[in-house]
């Protein structure tokens, strides 16, 4: 009997080492700032080119930076429109990238839209100071201080998009629950998931084939303590059922990574002026280079409902 109760306490603490170990595991693999090699060879992700910024790299930029609510040295770069304008986009870059990637989209706002252009690097990431990513939930403050940022710089009458792709989409997204100043006229999201958890959940089952409970939880826990945050907290769904500015929605429909099917409640939930623009054959973050002048498109068209021509 008591050889029983041994091996029995034995098997509970390798199990509870191992779940304690295995979120430790899943947090510095998806939280932690660090190398994100695992992504590498991800075949949802397999079309999306080698990040370049061969437009921007021969462009006038300026580099700035404030302090965030929570004492990050957070970095950007600005880029003036190339004539007189009163409008600005503030373009929020993907997972594990930086603000000078987005270098379509900036060529996109700077050459054809005449906007000033402003490319923050989120924290955790490129020359932004900080050790976790937010997912977009920390973020979303950080994303509030570019806007006084620019509403500072260019004045009270500057008109202020906010546009982002993947996890930056979910962060323009997050952002809008929040009370944003007159200046921030339309929100555009590209592919977007709705909360991290949901994603994490998601890829969790896709990439390492496990059912989330408990390991998903328990990271959540570890995020906590660590990062100051839970996945749930970090919902898009739940920031855009309070959201007051318009917001244009876009997704590709062979999205694997963020699956496609995850703009549905987002569009559904969002209580303010909206649209929706999927885009057949576009995998993840590929919506743009797959149907460009569609794109564009949308994004004139719904711009000109909100932003003086």
């Amino acid at each position: 009997m008591q050889i029983a109760v041994i091996v029995i306490c034995l098997l509970l603490f390798v199990v509870i080492a191992a779940l304690i170990l295995g979120s430790l595991y899943f947090y510095r693999l998806a939280v932690s700032r660090r190398s994100k090699s695992f992504l590498e060879g991800n075949a949802d992700l397999a079309d999306i080119p080698d990040p370049k910024y061969l437009w921007l790299e021969h462009q006038k930029l300026e580099k700035i930076s404030l302090r965030s609510f929570d004492g990050l040295a957070l970095q950007a770069h600005w880029l003036e429109a190339a004539k007189p304008s009163a409008k600005t986009v503030i373009i929020a870059h993907g997972y594990s990238g930086h603000g000078l990637q987005m270098d379509s989209l900036a060529k996109l706002y700077h050459e054809e839209y005449g906007f000033h252009v402003l490319l923050p690097d989120n924290r955790g990431h490129g020359e932004s100071e900080g050790s976790y990513i937010g997912f977009g939930w920390h973020d979303r403050k950080d994303y509030l201080q570019w806007i006084d940022y620019v509403v500072e710089r260019r004045g009270q009458k500057e008109e202020i998009v906010l546009h982002g792709v993947s996890m930056g989409g979910a962060t323009v997204l997050m952002t809008s629950g929040e009370p944003m100043p007159e200046q921030v006229k339309a929100v555009v999201s590209d592919c977007a998931y709705s909360s991290a958890k949901e994603e994490l959940r998601y890829q969790m089952n896709r990439m390492f084939r496990l059912p989330s409970f408990p390991f998903l939880q328990l990271t959540s826990l570890v995020c906590r303590l660590r990062a100051g945050y839970w996945f749930k907290e970090a919902s898009a769904v739940s920031q855009v059922a309070k959201a007051k500015k318009p917001i244009l929605f876009i997704h590709g429909d062979q999205d694997t990574f963020v699956p496609s099917t995850m703009v549905q409640p987002l569009y559904e939930e969002c209580a303010s002026d909206k649209a929706l623009f999927i885009v057949p054959g576009a995998g993840h973050g590929l919506a743009y280079s797959t149907d460009p002048t569609g794109y564009k498109e949308a994004v004139q068209s719904f711009l000109k409902r909100w932003i003086a021509q």
